[in-house]
């Protein structure tokens, strides 16, 4: 598994310079601004808890992998209400919207990508033994590892500038986040016996998961520069990367 993990760190290094994360870095943009693409996240996030309870996890185990992964998902699928506490937060619940209104838009090509995130994984999942799922999951963690990284600056940002916590983008969430893949014992991992087959279809797999999370990051990316677009009061100020900005500053809630 040494070698599986160490592509993985691979991956994950080019997977952090993707453009959505250099939008995510750029400091001409007020931190709630670069925050917009957060709708979009949507139906993965709230789909992640049932991959954890429903894909990942099998009950009951007498496979020590398995077992390993069962533990996992126990940490993991319950995070999608910090998400739905962080958007109403932010601004995203409008008054008299109708739910008719949020599904088509949730149901939108607009986030096609976040839809099929899940249902892919969930394939990529079903097909893999359990040894190779520990290397699936701990490539969607690492994907986990980079966002969560520079959400939690700008939710310390919009802390400070509002006094408003973002628990899920936030430190609260980082802190749970990084202690990843099997309580973070990579040794353990690292010290896992594959045959040559075994460890060309984990990292064959771990590919897969790299690409789909690519597509993703470029579908959230769209959303926050076609959100930014919509205002022509701030049409003229780009960011220093020609990124359009915000069409408005998210309404940040106080908290109660």
């Amino acid at each position: 598994m040494k070698a599986v993990l160490q592509h993985i760190l691979r991956r994950k290094r080019d997977y952090a310079n993707l453009p959505f994360f250099e939008h995510l870095r750029d400091d001409a943009l007020p931190a709630a601004q670069r925050l917009s693409f957060f709708p979009c996240m949507a139906p993965f996030i709230l789909g992640f808890g049932d991959l954890n309870r429903h894909v990942l996890r099998v009950e009951p185990t007498d496979d020590p992998h398995q077992a390993m992964i069962n533990a996992h998902t126990y940490e993991d699928d319950h995070h999608w209400p910090w998400y739905l506490e962080d958007f109403a937060k932010l601004g995203h619940d409008q008054e008299g919207c109708r739910p008719t209104d949020t599904m088509r838009r949730l149901w939108s090509d607009a986030s096609a990508q976040s839809r099929l995130l899940s249902h892919r994984l969930a394939h990529l999942i079903w097909g893999a033994t359990p040894v190779v799922r520990l290397a699936i999951v701990e490539a969607i963690e690492e994907t986990g590892n980079v966002l969560f990284g520079l959400t939690s600056r700008l939710a310390a940002a919009v802390q400070h500038e509002t006094g408003v916590e973002l628990r899920y983008c936030g430190d609260f969430h980082f802190r749970l986040e990084s202690g990843h893949a099997m309580n973070n014992d990579h040794a353990q991992l690292a010290r896992i016996d594959l045959d040559v087959p075994t460890r060309a279809d984990a990292i064959e797999r771990v590919d897969q998961v790299f690409t789909w999370f690519a597509d993703w990051t470029h579908e959230l990316l769209r959303y926050a520069r076609e959100s930014q677009a919509r205002s022509p009061a701030l049409a003229g100020n780009a960011s220093r990367t020609s990124a359009p900005r915000a069409d408005r500053q998210p309404r940040i809630l106080p908290t109660s």
